[in-house]
């Protein structure tokens, strides 16, 4: 196809098209019991017979597109062959094109031609533009546009990826890590810390003891008091039941985008596709992006290598600084085509009516309702120690506290993967912290600050626990990193956080974010000096820990753990996993690892605030069984 080979003016060939099932029956590029499974697929779905070809893996995008072509009389644009003019592309009409699926291609005789997917739907739309001026169109593929759409607008979506919530709402991005009032407020602290103990030593260490004793007992008893309501208050647990998905008519669901961002973890892209492609939704209505690091070209060639079906595509993100998931998620946001957008991590397994699921919720959740969490649990919980001991800190977390504070109104930090969203607000809010290495939480609370809502939703995503101690460590500093980050972000206007999510969310946000961190940092400081005490015998600790001081703090100190140790038991009950309940008497030495996590994680706010510590999948003995059954189910 060359440029002078595209007519000049008219649209569509006016003869009546043939059926396009027939011609790809004549092409031999379909068998004919595949013709008609895809035939009933599309009348149930309510979407093109083409277009449930592909996603059933029964035909390439390419050779749709040429039939289709031929089909409505226009030409075929290879645009690898002949890309388009990019003097003809407007950077500010991106998501119009992406919308459309179309771009200007080439002007010929003094008229742009359009290449698109959707040629009818496009002339419809230029027709209202410009109900003077025919349009020129031309076919092309998806997988053509997508690669054009990354070629040319690179630069622009890598800027709006690492700059628009910076630049369009500066106080809530981590970029910069400490604002001048709060390094003000900080060295006003320290002075008079250290004021302090220059004048009136004694007084000031125990006033020092007294607040940290009281921030650990605080943390401790909110997240007893989520935890029980999470267990046994009635109504915590927002369920879809099943006539509620029986009663969803699948010619009514809307597009779902599902980004899977990935970095040199090949291994496990067959658990990933095995898992999508048992999604009860309706595959041609998926809109799968595999968000990819263009130089990491072992997973590329794996993801392609897959042979996966049309409703996959690769999203290459262009190396850039700095180079975290969020940054990447923003790249491949503007390309998604999706009402509803989730993301998943390689390795996770979704019980199949997730989306299903969030669809009912949605619907039936007030209208300021965003954003979804899926909860978030193991599939090698049984491997070892600390893999059981995570799947409990996991149950806990999911199945009992978040509910607790979807149920009682207060902002909910997301976990880092199977969140739902509506993604014309998620982009109105210019998608993920860029810089914020818990990017998830962050955007749970900044959610909060604008007024919207976050629920829970009672499906589970299986996922790969850690079972290295050093790969935990990474990982878990990271999200410490972050949760400081995010901490620092919605404090710098503290008052007007407070009016919008009231002072329960006030309270709740320091309790639930400040106190995970706190409760990281200061356990270790409580049992070394109680374990000191104990075994030393000695007395000097009664000049900073007077009795009427010391014997409440070390009660408060014991009872306080004894809780913590009692709620990470009945944790895993929810799900019947009784079987777990006995290690929870172990946490306590999870809990020295959560600490070397934390003050890492403090290092790291300081030295290198926006380095992300990779987390390595595809570890688990368990997880090479799963991409081994996921391999066989694709052969099979």
């Amino acid at each position: 196809m060359s440029a002078a080979s595209i007519p000049a003016g008219g649209s569509a060939n006016e003869a009546v098209p043939r059926l396009l099932g027939t011609e790809l029956l004549e092409a031999g590029l379909v068998e004919r019991s595949e013709l008609d499974e895809a035939l009933a697929y599309a009348r149930r779905w309510r979407v093109p017979l083409g277009r449930a070809l592909v996603a059933l893996g029964f035909l390439r995008p390419i050779d749709l597109y040429r039939i289709l072509a031929r089909q409505l009389g226009l030409p075929f644009l290879d645009l690898r062959r002949f890309p388009v003019d990019p003097d003809l592309l407007d950077p500010n009409e991106l998501d119009a094109y992406v919308a459309w699926q179309a771009v200007p291609w080439r002007r010929i005789r003094g008229r742009t031609v359009w290449a698109t997917t959707e040629p009818q739907a496009l002339l419809a739309r230029l027709a209202l533009r410009h109900p003077t001026t025919p349009a020129v169109v031309a076919v092309t593929s998806t997988f053509d546009l997508l690669a054009t759409f990354q070629r040319c607008f690179a630069s622009e979506l890598t800027r709006s990826a690492i700059e628009d919530l910076a630049a369009h709402d500066p106080d809530c991005s981590a970029r910069t890590v400490f604002t001048s009032a709060q390094l003000v407020a900080g060295w006003a602290v320290v002075s008079a810390v250290l004021l302090g103990l220059a004048v009136a030593p004694l007084q000031t260490i125990l006033f020092l003891n007294g607040i940290l004793l009281a921030a650990f007992l605080a943390s401790v008893a909110f997240k007893a008091f989520l935890a029980t309501a999470g267990a046994v208050l009635p109504g915590v647990d927002t369920t879809v039941d099943r006539g509620e998905l029986d009663a969803l008519r699948e010619e009514e669901l809307p597009t779902y985008s599902v980004l899977v961002p990935m970095y040199k973890e090949p291994e496990v892209l067959p658990i990933l596709a095995a898992a999508l492609r048992k999604l009860d939704y309706p595959l041609a209505k998926l809109d799968v992006k595999l968000v990819l690091e263009a130089d990491d070209h072992e997973t590329i060639a794996a993801a392609k290598a897959l042979g996966l079906e049309g409703i996959f595509e690769i999203v290459l993100v262009p190396p850039s600084h700095p180079r975290t998931k969020p940054k990447a998620c923003n790249y491949a946001l503007r390309l998604a085509r999706g009402e509803y957008l989730v993301i998943y991590d390689a390795e996770d397994k979704p019980e199949p009516d997730q989306l299903k699921k969030a669809v009912v919720s949605f619907r039936k959740s007030p209208s300021n309702t965003v954003c979804l969490q899926a909860r978030l649990n193991f599939y090698n919980d049984k491997e070892n120690w600390l893999t059981r001991m995570f799947t409990l800190d996991y149950s806990l977390w999911f199945d009992l506290m978040l509910p607790s504070l979807d149920r009682f109104g207060m902002p909910i930090p997301l976990g880092g993967t199977s969140n739902h969203f509506k993604t014309s607000v998620l982009r109105e809010l210019h998608g993920w912290d860029p810089f914020n290495v818990t990017e998830d939480a962050d955007l749970g609370i900044r959610l909060a600050q604008k007024g919207y809502r976050v629920g829970v939703i009672d499906s589970t995503t299986f996922e790969e626990a850690n079972c290295h101690i050093g790969n935990w460590i990474r990982q878990r500093s990271r999200w410490l990193k972050g949760y400081m980050q995010t901490w620092l972000v919605h404090m710098r206007k503290p008052v007007r956080f407070a009016k919008i999510v009231g002072p329960k969310g006030f309270l709740a946000f320091h309790l639930f974010v400040g106190g995970t961190v706190a409760a990281a940092l200061i356990n270790p400081l409580l049992w070394v000096t109680f374990l000191t005490w104990i075994t030393t015998g000695s007395t000097s600790f009664e000049t900073i820990f007077p009795p009427w001081l010391m014997y409440p703090s070390i009660l408060a100190l014991i009872l306080g753990n004894t809780i913590l140790i009692y709620l990470s038991a009945i944790a895993p009950v929810k799900r019947e996993r009784f079987d777990l309940t006995v290690w929870a008497l172990t946490v306590p030495l999870y809990w020295i690892l959560m600490s070397i996590a934390g003050w890492k994680a403090v290092i790291q706010l300081v030295r290198c605030p926006f380095h992300w510590e990779k987390t390595r999948h595809g570890i688990s003995k368990t997880t090479a069984a799963e991409i081994a059954a996921a391999k066989f189910g694709a052969t099979a």
